[in-house]
């Protein structure tokens, strides 16, 4: 029943949410709370970003991918983990293979449509929206983990974090390698991790 209830909620999600897995994130973090809050705290959905971010592949298969191991995981074993993961890719992936196949058998028609054409001008501020929301979740959880306080200013863990997001901001906008950046982020938060 659990791969079931995967499967339809990624289905659902990857079925009314535009713009990729970044405006997927925030009714990810909704809908993954409303079921399986007690298996998938807060933090741990900060590190399913991280992880999604550093694999190969589309975020909101990889999340998909990694929520649905571990509810899968829950149910017991390697087997049960992949049949999470399987529901959980297939229900994200799904509506929009489906809207592709659509769209592309009708893309004549509905080419010079001012509904459509408004409505995808409608869209945009609203995917803008949900990036941004889903990145001031993001950085409130890793930043304020335990709420807006004085003494977050005293955790080490804050200016690590902190030094990383600015690390991070300067070699984007350096034009450093992409594999370069990965590798230096994965040093640092080992050696952050060992240390905090």
């Amino acid at each position: 029943m659990a791969f079931l209830e995967l499967f339809l909620t990624f289905f659902m999600i990857g079925a009314v949410t535009f713009g990729g897995g970044y405006a997927m994130l925030p009714m990810i973090q909704e809908q993954v709370g409303l079921r399986w809050g007690d298996l998938i705290s807060q933090e741990s959905l900060v590190n399913f970003v991280a992880v999604s971010e550093s694999t190969p592949g589309p975020f909101a298969i990889n999340m998909a991918t990694y929520v649905g191991a571990t509810v899968g995981g829950q149910q017991g074993g390697v087997l049960m983990s992949v049949l999470g993961s399987f529901c959980a890719t297939m229900g994200v992936v799904l509506p929009s293979f489906i809207i592709i196949l659509i769209v592309v058998k009708c893309y004549e028609k509905f080419k010079t449509n001012r509904i459509v054409k408004g409505c995808m001008t409608g869209l945009k501020p609203a995917v803008v929206g949900l990036i941004g929301g889903a990145v001031v979740s993001v950085v409130w959880t890793v930043f304020f983990p335990a709420g807006w306080t004085v003494s977050v200013f005293t955790d080490v863990s804050f200016y690590a974090s902190l030094a990383i997001f600015v690390t991070m901001v300067i070699l984007a906008f350096k034009k450093v390698h992409p594999i370069i950046i990965i590798c230096l982020s994965a040093a640092v938060g080992i050696a952050t991790g060992y240390l905090l």
